[in-house]
């Protein structure tokens, strides 16, 4: 299951976007969104999801 980011709550900060091992995040108009097809949670490379991991806001990154 791939990891989403609520629109609405994301600040634009832009700290998940570096952290994605897998290139899963991109910025559109000042938010940020997590494609689904690259998204693997970090699995293989991180014991959790760094996008959650490193969010100021909480359950902004969340499971889809």
């Amino acid at each position: 299951m791939a990891y989403k980011i609520v629109a609405s709550q994301c600040t634009g900060c832009g700290a998940c976007e570096f952290e994605c091992p897998n290139k899963a995040i991109s910025e559109k108009g000042g938010v940020f969104a997590i494609d689904p097809v690259k998204c693997t949670e970090c699995e293989g490379h991180f014991d959790s999801p760094q996008c959650a991991s490193v969010c100021p806001v909480d359950d902004t990154c969340v499971p889809a």
